[in-house]
């Protein structure tokens, strides 16, 4: 039986590394990851997805992806600098994770990018805003998706064949 490839209402299962532009490993996932092509509902960036198209398990993508397909431009307005003084003990250093509110309720995660004497700032861009994304994507399994699938978008781990 011929290797069945990636296209419409294919369940997917894949694991990926994301690089920047300089080569250092942003994200690295080697937990699967389910998902049913062309229902466009998983949030896989399309171009990735358009990469996929036609392949087949075992098969291994690299696909550079510019800033404004990806993690969009860097926004210097998404950058705060305060007094260390006034950020709480536990998100004092750098990497931090900070959410935030705006007036209207909604959250942002910031991240502490930088700690300089007694001022801290904190970041919301993604870290590769303004950067091109190298993905490398490994291919595990290729199978129709069932009718629940389809309808969800979201393929079911569980339902694949080993």
């Amino acid at each position: 039986m011929p290797a069945q490839k990636i296209c419409r209402n294919k369940a997917v299962q894949f694991t990926y590394t994301i690089k920047d532009d300089e080569g250092n490993v942003v994200e690295q996932v080697d937990l699967p990851v389910n998902y049913v092509h062309g229902a466009g509902n998983m949030g896989l960036i399309d171009q990735l997805e358009r990469a996929m198209e036609g392949r087949t398990m075992g098969d291994s993508i690299e696909v550079e992806i510019p800033p404004a397909e990806g993690f969009g431009e860097y926004d210097p307005d998404l950058t705060f600098t305060d007094d260390l003084e006034n950020v709480p003990p536990q998100f004092r250093k750098v990497g931090a994770q900070v959410e935030m509110a705006n007036g209207a309720g909604e959250t942002k995660t910031f991240i502490v990018s930088k700690i300089e004497g007694d001022k801290l700032t904190v970041d919301g861009n993604h870290p590769l805003a303004g950067k091109v994304a190298t993905f490398t994507v490994k291919v595990l399994e290729v199978r129709d998706a069932t009718a629940d699938e389809i309808q969800n978008g979201i393929a079911n781990a569980d339902t694949s064949v080993h």
